[in-house]
């Protein structure tokens, strides 16, 4: 198999465009986060790769957490898992019967093989027996790319967003990409920086000798 190849993401287009087609193997999508690219597509259409400007993040140090969203963490209600059902959480966050989804289950394949790899990983967040929320994401060196969450019982998805921060800050990463920025990820702390400087900080991120945790067996 020949090497994956992507453009340079300072060639994408006016939304962010980099490239199309391809295909979804571990190798591709490994060396797409590391160029600072990552794939989105509707079900029915070719792979699209993008590389936005700017590009959404939050700073390790800049989570707003509120008093009452600390009280809930602090409570006990929730208990927080990590890696233990990756495969439910992605389903938890294609599970949009309003909206649709751009979890596809070409997606869903792809991203669990990843998992077993060790570079795609979830946060799981349990009420009881029932998983009440959680997110996934990818890590490459000190990057973590976070893909998507998914919320059944209210403040779920944010107590998995404090655990995945605090985590990332206790063993060593550089960069937390959420790639676009909206109004609740905005409340949350979330920034926008320019393309050039994400890139140049993911640059940096890469040499970090993060460890995010080894996948469940």
């Amino acid at each position: 198999m020949a090497r994956p190849f992507f453009p340079n993401p300072e060639w994408a287009d006016d939304f962010g465009l980099v490239a199309i087609g391809g295909d979804l193997q571990p190798a591709r999508l490994v060396q797409a986060y590391r160029s600072g690219i990552f794939p989105w597509f509707d079900e029915g259409d070719p792979i699209l790769w993008w590389s936005p400007n700017p590009r959404a993040i939050i700073e390790l140090g800049g989570l707003h957490v509120s008093r009452r969203l600390r009280r809930t963490i602090d409570s006990g209600r929730f208990k927080v898992t990590i890696n233990q059902n990756f495969v439910g959480v992605m389903r938890g966050c294609a599970y949009r019967p309003k909206e649709g989804t751009w979890i596809t289950a070409a997606m869903l394949d792809a991203y669990e093989s990843l998992h077993r790899l060790g570079h795609a990983h979830s946060v799981e967040v349990r009420q009881g027996d029932d998983l009440a929320g959680g997110l996934y994401g990818v890590a490459v060196g000190g990057l973590f790319a976070g893909e998507s969450m998914f919320t059944q019982v209210r403040d779920a998805s944010k107590v998995a967003l404090v655990h995945l921060v605090e985590r990332l800050r206790e063993r060593g990463f550089q960069l937390f990409d959420i790639q676009f920025l909206t109004d609740h990820t905005k409340r949350l702390g979330a920034i926008e920086i320019p393309r050039e400087e994400y890139l140049r900080r993911l640059r940096r991120a890469l040499d970090c000798p993060a460890s995010f945790g080894e996948p469940a067996a």
